[in-house]
């Protein structure tokens, strides 16, 4: 038992080492503390916490907002570590909120709408009211979906002249899917995520396995052209941009098991890790191509909960550095440079999130999806030391 008990020990010691000390529990009792006061201050739910204005007051959307999902995620974070009720009742309450989403087909965003919302209730709740919702909204979301052109189409109208864009977030939104078809045995849902996927990474990626933002396609499905929107140029590695598809790529190997998504899921990776212009700190500048202006950590937040994932389908080498670099990035941001300080920031988790640079708008603010991210790195990352420490 002593023996036992020494190699205990030593493993925690080599664990914190290799991978840096961070206290999860104390990050949750922060975000815990932080979210009641966030509970507080917005009693209506119809005003979606989303960021800060610029005059220091709260920036709120309504349920239609892309991002309306995240805030209830988060509480259903908050449940599932904690185990509390009261995190469940709230999340209840701001998830139902979002009921009539379902029935949304002017969006391709209802993965991050109603799967981080519904989904963890329903992943954590069983509650069959949750799972017919989510079915009603992934039918909403095929519905975007236009064989000839083989991909979910993003928003309504780009600049006007393009009427089919596809936005490399999209791939975000196929987990949604994903979970529908294993739901209703469905294959078109399947289908959908395999086209628009092996469409994406046909066309999005440029040699240096960088993405662009946006591809635009005429009715055919032929691409007519590759622009920015929050990136710094066309041309640009806009930092969020490569977290969402390193995260949409890591989900399709998950889903599907096919060796060729994995692949770039792991060149995405390389492309993120192996940059020069990456911090010391790891948390990117808004794009890759701009170092030392602001920083993005929402896109630390996102991309470190990929890797996390992403460690667990690769061999011993990568495994050991993607675990490496999510750690250091969640031990950046919960530092004093990326936390807020206790009941400030608009009780939001993170500080220095850019959202769209080039349209002036969220600079260098809170936003509710780096909450929601960093939360989901730090539960993948505590089940994935519990592993490591169960193993020793």
């Amino acid at each position: 038992m002593r023996r036992k008990t020494v190699s205990v020990i030593i493993a925690i010691f080599f664990s914190l080492a290799v991978f840096g000390q961070i206290n999860v529990q104390k990050q949750f009792e922060f975000a815990a503390k932080q979210y009641q006061g966030m509970l507080a201050s917005h009693p209506d739910l119809t005003q979606s916490p989303q960021s800060t204005n610029p005059d220091g007051t709260p920036n709120n959307r309504t349920s239609d907002w892309w991002c309306s999902g995240f805030f209830p995620g988060s509480l259903w974070y908050l449940y599932e570590f904690t185990g509390d009720p009261i995190w469940k009742e709230a999340a209840e309450r701001w998830t139902m909120a979002l009921e009539k989403e379902q029935y949304n087909t002017g969006t391709h965003d209802l993965g991050f709408m109603l799967y981080c919302s519904f989904g963890n209730g329903y992943r954590l709740t069983k509650n069959d009211a949750y799972k017919k919702i989510m079915l009603n909204g992934a039918k909403s979301l095929a519905t975007r979906f236009d064989p000839k052109v083989g991909l979910i189409k993003s928003w309504n109208l780009f600049q006007k002249k393009y009427t089919y864009p596809v936005i490399v977030d999209n791939m975000m939104n196929l987990e949604f899917l994903f979970w529908a078809a294993r739901e209703t045995g469905d294959k078109d849902f399947y289908n959908i995520c395999i086209t628009h996927a092996d469409n994406t990474l046909k066309n999005h990626f440029r040699g240096d396995n960088s993405s662009y933002h946006v591809v635009c396609y005429d009715p055919k499905g032929e691409v007519l052209v590759k622009k920015t929107f929050q990136g710094a140029a066309d041309e640009s590695p806009w930092a969020r941009g490569q977290s969402w598809g390193l995260y949409g790529y890591t989900v399709m190997y998950r889903e599907t098991k096919d060796v060729k998504y994995l692949t770039q899921a792991q060149k995405i990776a390389a492309f993120i890790l192996n940059n020069p212009n990456l911090p010391s700190d790891k948390i990117p500048y808004w794009d890759y191509s701009k170092p030392g202006e602001m920083r993005d950590a929402s896109a630390a937040a996102i991309a470190a909960s990929a890797l996390l994932e992403l460690s667990q389908y690769s061999d011993k080498k990568k495994k050991k550095g993607y675990i490496a670099v999510a750690s250091k990035m969640l031990e950046s941001l919960s530092g004093s440079s990326y936390r807020a300080n206790q009941g400030e920031n608009n009780n939001f988790i993170l500080m220095h999130c850019t959202g769209h640079k080039p349209g002036n708008l969220e600079i260098d603010v809170p936003l509710v999806y780096a909450d929601y991210y960093y939360l989901e790195a730090l539960l993948r990352y505590r089940k994935i030391m519990a592993m490591k420490l169960a193993d020793n």
